[in-house]
């Protein structure tokens, strides 16, 4: 069955739903497809230990502050949830939660959504499917022969699910290697602290810590500061990347001062049972996690045939160059300053609402 609306928004993550906020405001007739079952988008499925790295109010989309957690000065995941649950009922967006999209195509002046229960022949779409469901991992030498557990920060919950790897000598652990910046240095001082495994952090390149006292605040106005200035046609300022590239958080700023938090540069290859560098040097591993960062979610607009190098589209802020009808929405400084983020989110979907009332 073929469903007729003015505009179809894909994913329901902070990115999704801030545009549906927007729309509401604007007045077309809409819809929001979500492949996840149940709301919250991607903060449902993070890691037990994580929080939010800015205060509940500097950490909220457009019309409704997050409410502070009760003893928590950064909320964790689970508080993000209940606020998107919250949020989604209080402007009664109209959200078909357990609907893919699978390909969205042009036909006949206009854009037809392809979704496992139905299609929709829609005169707009905004995509806001995100990153986390396409998780990258790096070409390296012996990933397939390594004979432990390998997984990526999509798959990592808490330090419990690791105590016991391997056959520990007496008194001792398994191992576990984290590969990665500022996810990896999360990571590996979540086990780190607990203490049941020996954890070797790995990075690309040596990591830059930002000053203890830089929270999502102090990233958000830099970030911004610096998409004006590159507007204004200004010299760049470097943005986030002239601060540093780790988040010191309170758990990566406890390891890290306890000495449990030293980075090794990248191993050349992975072997059966461990990694191996350039000077010769070994390391013995029963798990790797893989941090290394996710690539664009896009693949249901493939048939539009948009993408440009390295997998992104061309956008003029958030409308897709090569069809004005699309607009992409969270995906970092791509797709706005700071998109990816809840503070951040709220102006480009506004600029986007604005742009299709304007087509419509």
């Amino acid at each position: 069955m073929t469903q007729h609306t003015d505009v179809v928004v894909v994913g329901s993550g902070q990115a999704g739903l801030a545009a549906g906020y927007h729309l509401r405001c604007q007045s077309p007739d809409f819809t929001i497809l979500d492949a996840d079952p149940a709301p919250g988008g991607s903060w449902q499925h993070m890691r037990d230990s994580l929080r939010l790295f800015s205060p509940a109010e500097h950490s909220s989309l457009p019309g409704r502050l997050m409410p502070a957690q009760a003893g928590e000065t950064y909320p964790d995941a689970g508080h993000v949830v209940d606020y998107l649950t919250g949020y989604e009922k209080r402007y009664d967006l109209p959200d078909r939660h357990g609907t893919r999209v699978g390909a969205v195509r042009r036909d006949a002046g206009r854009l037809l959504v392809e979704a496992g229960c139905g299609t929709w022949r829609a005169r707009a779409v905004i995509s806001a499917t995100g990153t986390w469901s396409r998780p990258f991992l790096p070409a390296i030498a012996g990933r397939g022969v390594f004979t432990g557990r390998q997984l990526h920060t999509v798959n990592y919950r808490r330090p419990a699910d690791f105590t016991g790897l391997g056959v520990p000598p007496a008194g001792g652990w398994g191992s576990v290697i984290v590969v990665g910046g500022n996810s990896g240095a999360q990571i590996a001082a979540d086990l780190a602290l607990d203490g049941h495994v020996n954890v070797t952090w790995v990075t690309q390149r040596p990591p830059r810590f930002l000053a203890d006292d830089i929270d999502g605040r102090a990233l958000f106005d830099v970030t911004t500061a610096r998409r004006r200035a590159l507007d204004a046609g200004r010299d760049d300022t470097g943005g986030v990347a002239s601060l540093g590239d780790i988040v010191a958080v309170p758990p990566v700023r406890a390891a890290r001062d306890a000495g449990l938090l030293t980075p090794k540069p990248m191993f050349t290859r992975l072997t059966a049972d461990g990694a191996r560098w350039d000077d010769g040097s070994r390391s013995g591993a029963d798990a790797v996690i893989w941090c290394p960062g996710f690539r664009p979610a896009l693949s249901h607009l493939a048939p539009l045939n948009l993408r440009g190098p390295r997998g992104h589209m061309p956008t003029d802020d958030t409308r897709a160059l090569g069809e004005p009808r699309l607009h992409l929405l969270g995906h970092g400084d791509w797709t706005g300053p700071a998109s990816a983020t809840l503070i951040g989110v709220g102006r480009p979907a506004r600029d986007a609402a604005r742009a299709i009332a304007q087509l419509l």
